[in-house]
């Protein structure tokens, strides 16, 4: 309780008493005599005291109150004059406080001195081997490097008085030796932005160097049943991925990063945990380093829970369990089926065999060629190589027709608005490189097969040979559905609006000459 001295003090500092509001600010900074210690409260009265040019009330200020209370106060934007006075007189702390209230409390840019001054004050406070500023720098470095340039008088002359070269070119090499510093320095959020970039550079030796000792206290918190937040998660996985490959080797932590992480769900993780358990690669051969036996059933567990969350690899992983001879649940149709499932979710390799499958077997089923070309097609446009010279088996690109398109130029108006699907055939020959006995004879609402253009005219030519036609391009696709449009509940045949082939090619022969 407040004897009747502090009450006294109390009262004058009410009163508006600099001198009072100073003695009330310190007790409230230290605390006893009958006051708590609270910086809160300390900072109010100081800042009062302060106001009524109080020195030694602007550099308590500057050397005691943190800022995680000032961020607090009613008016930050007020406190930042002290601290910036502090740090003028040498105090590093303050300037860091001071800076932190310009880059960090605004909510809106600062204008371009305040903002050079916050920033020289952070790089001394860098320089000075404070964690904290050597993170927020290479953080504000990382955003836009500010310019330096200033002719204020209190700027220049805490460049000359520190030293700094803060004015130096914002290069990526500045900014990651602070924040290596700041990592060095135990920010933990300076090691893992250093881990990710790292990672994103594809560097992961120096990705270990800062993930491992992360990833081992991961492992020391979840023993306390500690929860792990999404980035810790996503570590654990990378950790586990880049340690699989690195000489430092170990199993145990290997599978035990790879284990939480599935546990949390990551989906990665759970894919290359199912592979870690089949001892085998992402195409199904057998890895030798991972020690011990397969254990499947696990495996199946994890790489189900990975394509469920919709990881094509792991469908396609569990395609080629169900097929290894040595797996208890070895079934050739769930194979297939994973297999399916992998190519619908885009995976290149999947489709790849789905297509050569379906082409091999086209003897069995006549639409497999339309299939394979379908599956073939998907696998080019993931850029596997192999999938290039297979659809060029299957399938050939559309080409003009030089008949058509001379028969095309010929084509008026008039014709074309009194014979349009005589005009309709021959514009899908010249787009698509058909022969005049194809065009002619082809029934469109079979022909079209979404991907490709289907030429089988083995019913009415038995020597015509079936063949496919890519479709490609957006202007081969609109012209394929217009046409089709047009032809929509029509009869192909000879007893169609069109009549026989003979009467097709008469009226062929005499609206063109050829």
């Amino acid at each position: 309780m407040a004897s009747r001295k502090e009450l006294l003090l109390i009262r004058a500092a009410r009163a508006g008493q600099a001198s009072a509001q100073l003695a009330l600010g310190k007790h409230y900074l230290h605390g006893g005599s009958g006051l708590p210690k609270s910086p809160a409260t300390a900072l109010y009265w100081l800042d009062r005291a302060a106001s009524q040019e109080e020195r030694d009330a602007w550099l308590l200020i500057g050397s005691h109150v943190p800022y995680e209370i000032a961020r607090q106060a009613t008016l930050p934007k007020k406190l930042r004059t002290w601290y910036e006075r502090a740090f003028d007189t040498g105090m590093v702390q303050a300037g860091l406080v001071f800076a932190k209230l310009v880059l960090q409390h605004e909510a809106v840019l600062p204008d371009s001195a305040l903002r050079r001054k916050a920033m020289l004050a952070l790089e001394v406070a860098a320089r000075a081997g404070m964690a904290d500023a050597q993170w927020l720098l290479a953080q504000q470095l990382n955003k836009s490097e500010p310019d330096l340039h200033d002719d204020a008088p209190s700027v220049q002359q805490i460049r000359q008085e520190k030293g700094c070269a803060i004015s130096s070119p914002n290069t990526e090499s500045t900014m990651l030796k602070w924040a290596s510093r700041a990592a060095e320095g135990g920010v933990m959020q300076a090691q893992y932005a250093l881990a990710n970039h790292a990672w994103d550079a594809d560097d992961q030796p120096r990705y270990l160097q800062w993930a491992l000792p992360l990833a081992r206290k991961l492992v020391e918190c979840e023993a306390a049943e500690q929860r792990l937040r999404p980035e810790d998660v996503i570590l654990l996985s990378r950790c586990a991925q880049a340690l699989f490959f690195s000489p430092e080797f170990n199993a145990n932590e290997v599978e035990r990063f790879w284990e939480l992480a599935s546990l949390a769900g990551d989906k990665n993780a759970q894919y290359h945990l199912g592979l870690w358990f089949a001892k085998m690669d992402a195409k199904g051969k057998r890895i030798s380093r991972i020690p011990g036996l397969a254990h499947y059933k696990k495996s199946i567990r994890w790489l189900t829970l990975a394509g469920e969350q919709g990881n094509a690899e792991a469908w396609y992983a569990l395609s080629k369990i169900y097929l290894k001879p040595e797996c208890s649940q070895r079934n050739v149709a769930d194979a297939q089926r994973y297999l399916e499932k992998a190519a619908e979710a885009g995976h290149g390799l999947a489709q790849l065999e789905l297509g050569i499958a379906a082409w091999r077997t086209r003897r069995d089923d006549s639409r497999k060629d339309v299939r394979a070309a379908y599956w073939l097609q998907k696998a080019v446009a993931q850029n596997i190589e192999e999938a290039k010279a297979w659809l060029g088996k299957v399938a050939m690109l559309a080409a003009p027709a030089p008949w058509a398109v001379a028969a095309q130029r010929q084509l008026t108006r008039d014709l074309v608005s009194l014979y349009p699907f005589l005009a309709a055939r021959i514009e899908l020959a010249a787009l698509f490189g058909l022969s005049r006995v194809e065009a002619l004879l082809l029934d469109l609402n079979a022909a079209d097969c979404g991907h490709c253009l289907l030429i089988d005219l083995r019913a009415q030519r038995p020597r015509n040979k079936r063949r496919l036609i890519l479709v490609q391009t957006a202007v081969e696709r609109q012209t394929l559905d217009r046409i089709v449009r047009l032809f929509g509940n029509v009869d192909c045949g000879p007893e169609g609006p069109e009549g026989s082939y003979r009467q097709r090619l008469y009226r062929l022969k005499n609206l063109v000459k050829n």
